[in-house]
């Protein structure tokens, strides 16, 4: 049979509720380490009296000459009225009248010395035989008897007073633990409610450094990382779609036009021809755009561990830029490495989409070849140049060329859509490397740094 327990479903019943059980085993520890130690010490306020009358009596009784007992009865000889015998041997000297207490109890003690208890009557006593010596030899004995009923009723009050007392501190403890949470937890809540709000209408709005306890002071620095975090998002978002529709606007508005020149009256076959070959190139631009824009997006933030052979992932990149653009310039693979080929420490798939779109922005300008080379450099890292033959990018140009959508030449007729660039340093910098606009002769040149593998 499955058995279920229930718990508060809330932080501060349960905060509340563990602070109840912790204060329950406490309570409980001193209530018991209080009655041992008021047991123990009315015991020995007992003991203390047994021995106090035994030793003032003792002090009434004269030892004779030849051992016998004489008792000089005190003023006030009610003393020997209340619990103390006298005995010469094991003869009563003197004792209480009859029934006299514990007699039998008493009689066993004669002639001994110490204490006991006596528990089998209707009331229970605790004894304590004092020795009456003369000249070494014990002649005669003390016995003093006290009931520890009042003691027992001390205890027991003390007691049960204890555990009430427990009781009703324990029941003050969970609301009052409970409220006590509630009133320092809600500053969380309050701080909870306005992150949500801000998340949903201006994710510009922070916590900041404001001074509050080292915990609410954390979880403020938290929720501002948080918040940073989703405005960078939100700005991410709101990029991506401007860049989106800004470089799909000129491609879509060029489709359309197509489309509709071929509707507007019967086309000849070669009039048919020229504008299908305009809308696929429309939309194979419009698809390379977005293909652009969606891998920024995918591997932004993205591991980028990984490692490659440096030689292999060009050689296939230029092989499929030559595949597939078979009337540009050819692209030549150069290397001055000789022996064992260095690897790169990024994964194939990632080098490959850096140096596409490096490739694809020498291949738009260059005149007769694009040269891809690759080296080792000092620092375990390696450097891979890519570089045509074409105008090349005024030094001036040289850091706005990786600003997203930018053109050197915006009259340029070409299909780049201005988001390679940027995106291959995106993710050259995630790998933990770097591109930058070197000099050149000629053309551009662009140098991608990575670590080695």
């Amino acid at each position: 049979m499955r058995r279920f327990t229930r718990r508060p479903a809330t932080l501060r019943g349960r905060l509340a509720l563990l602070a109840l059980a912790s204060t329950a085993i406490w309570v409980a520890l001193l209530t018991a380490a209080f009655n041992v130690v008021l047991d123990a010490r009315l015991r020995a306020q007992a003991d203390d009296l047994l021995r106090t009358r035994a030793a003032a009596v003792a002090a009434t009784v004269e030892v004779g000459s030849n051992g016998s007992l004489t008792v000089h009865e005190p003023s006030d000889d009610h003393v020997l009225d209340t619990g103390i015998w006298i005995y010469q041997g094991r003869r009563v000297v003197e004792g209480p009248p009859p029934p006299g207490g514990p007699q039998a109890w008493a009689d066993r003690l004669a002639g001994g010395e110490g204490f006991a208890d006596e528990s089998s009557g209707s009331a229970p006593f605790r004894l304590y035989a004092l020795p009456i010596r003369d000249r070494g030899r014990q002649v005669g004995t003390v016995v003093a008897a006290v009931e520890v009923t009042p003691y027992r009723h001390t205890a027991e009050t003390a007691l049960i007073g204890s555990i009430g007392l427990a009781v009703l501190l324990l029941g003050g403890v969970y609301p009052v633990t409970r409220a006590v949470v509630a009133r320092a937890l809600r500053p969380v809540g309050v701080m909870s409610r306005q992150a949500a709000r801000w998340s949903g209408e201006d994710a510009g709005h922070r916590f900041g450094a404001e001074r509050r306890p080292a915990e609410l002071a954390d979880l403020a620095g938290t929720l501002d990382a948080l918040l940073d975090r989703l405005a960078a998002v939100l700005r991410h978002e709101q990029q991506l779609t401007g860049e989106m529709s800004h470089e799909l606007r000129t491609p879509l508005a060029a489709l359309t036009a197509e489309i509709e020149w071929l509707q507007a009256r019967p086309r000849g076959v070669e009039e048919q021809e020229t504008a299908h070959r305009a809308i696929a190139s429309g939309a194979a631009r419009m698809h390379g755009i977005v293909e652009t824009l969606l891998t920024e997006a995918r591997t932004r933030g993205s591991e980028t561990s990984g490692r490659c052979s440096l030689r292999e992932t060009i050689e296939e990149v230029a092989r499929h830029s030559a595949e597939a653009h078979p009337q540009d310039p050819p692209v030549v693979v150069r290397t001055g490495i000789d022996g064992e080929q260095p690897t790169v420490g990024v994964s194939a798939p990632l080098l490959e989409r850096i140096l596409v779109p490096l490739l694809d922005n020498a291949r738009r300008y260059a005149v007769r070849c694009v040269a891809i080379e690759y080296a080792a450099v000092p620092g375990r890292n390696v450097e891979v140049t890519v570089s045509d033959d074409g105008p090349g990018i005024p030094a001036g140009l040289w850091g706005a060329v990786f600003e997203p959508g930018f053109r050197a030449d915006p009259a340029s007729r070409h299909d780049g859509a201005g988001l390679g660039l940027p995106l291959a340093r995106r993710l050259a910098r995630a790998a933990g490397g770097e591109i930058t606009v070197s000099p050149a002769d000629t053309g551009a040149r662009f140098v991608v740094s990575l670590p080695a593998g």
